[in-house]
């Protein structure tokens, strides 16, 4: 009897250490299973945000539309959702099955794969936590960590069209001035700045401008200092051309709002006013750099020419009111000069603009 127990209890002890460790190995199998279920949400969603992000750079890139890149993005979501219900469902399966046979011995090696077998590596940096799958509760754009746009930008500007005056007492059909003759032109840099961190509808548009407003007088006149004050008269000669400029340098401000697009590339947003309408509205101030008249006339058969600079008493300082609206940079433009043109004249005249204005 003795000798029967000293066998069989090494074969008890043997036998309960192999369930044991049978035990212990299908444990450990159901918790890397489920491990790995986890990774697989990760993965998909990392691959979701990579394509995506290849998306906006084709938007961005004008290779497709707003509508395509929205639809391109809804069937990536669908895409990635399905796999995660696939992937994680084949686990799900594998899990039943070891929890089911207890890790019996029937169950071969082979029919439990090995992690790293059966595993799509993809390899992408890890996707913030906080985040829910796209789809589900979280839009990509609204993940944390994006670097937003710089705040601000620069532009060329030019604004060209025409130019005429109104006068105290006289509406704009009577001035003495040519409509389509009588021009304006300005050149200059400005900047744009967004008011807000996260958002691009309300802008700051500054700088500085050169400004070249005209006017031509319909009859055969110029202008000429009368006891202090500027007036038109009569030229003894028959005119070719006459024509009066005031050149200034004019430091701009509008507030500007419109709708912007914003383009999504990996971590950055950028916003674009591409095809985008914008409102300004706002006003401009300087000095005059100078003024003079350019005179074409014909004396006895001989053409002449001459530039008359100065002597007219125009205004030093120069300001106003300005306003444009329109879609990217090419825009409508009015202006309007709240200083008089001749700085003593009885009767006060201001330049007043309309035109075009694109910011390059």
């Amino acid at each position: 009897m003795q000798t029967l127990v000293r066998i069989l209890i090494p074969i008890l002890l043997l036998t309960c250490m192999t369930q044991l460790q049978a035990q212990e190995g299908y444990e450990k199998k159901i918790k890397e299973l489920r491990e790995e279920r986890e990774l697989v949400v990760k993965q998909e969603k990392q691959a979701l945000k990579n394509e995506i992000s290849k998306i906006d750079d084709q938007l961005a890139a004008e290779e497709i539309n707003l509508e395509e890149a929205q639809q391109l993005k809804e069937a990536a979501a669908e895409k990635h959702a399905l796999n995660i219900e696939n992937r994680q469902a084949i686990i799900d399966n594998e899990i039943a099955l070891l929890e089911r046979n207890k890790g019996d011995a029937a169950i071969s090696k082979d029919s439990v794969p090995e992690k790293k077998e059966r595993t799509i590596v993809m390899e992408y940096p890890d996707l913030d936590e906080d985040c829910e799958f796209w789809g589900w509760g979280c839009d990509y754009w609204d993940w944390e960590g994006y670097r937003y746009d710089k705040r601000t930008y620069s532009d060329l500007v030019i604004a060209f069209g025409f130019s005429n005056a109104d006068i105290e007492g006289q509406s704009l059909q009577d001035t003495p001035y040519k409509v389509a003759g009588s021009r304006f032109f300005e050149i200059g840099w400005n900047w744009r700045t967004r008011v807000f961190q996260n958002s691009n509808w309300l802008r700051f548009h500054y700088g500085f401008m050169f400004q070249f407003n005209g006017l031509k007088p319909k009859g055969n006149e110029i202008f000429v200092l009368e006891n202090g004050t500027a007036v038109l008269e009569e030229f003894p000669f028959p005119l070719r051309k006459s024509k009066f400029r005031m050149d200034n340098l004019v430091a701009p401000l509008h507030f500007e709002v419109g709708p912007s697009r914003k383009r999504m590339s990996g971590k950055n947003v950028r916003y674009s006013l591409k095809r985008q309408f914008r409102f300004g509205i706002g006003g401009y101030g300087g000095i005059k750099l100078g003024s003079r008249q350019k005179l074409k006339y014909t004396v006895d058969g001989e053409r002449r020419k001459e530039k008359l600079k100065g002597g007219l008493d125009t205004s030093d300082f120069v300001y106003g009111l300005s306003t444009y609206m329109g879609a990217g940079g090419v825009l409508a433009y009015f202006k309007y000069d709240l200083n008089p043109i001749f700085r003593n004249a009885d009767v006060k005249q201001r330049f007043i603009a309309f035109g075009l204005r694109l910011d390059i």
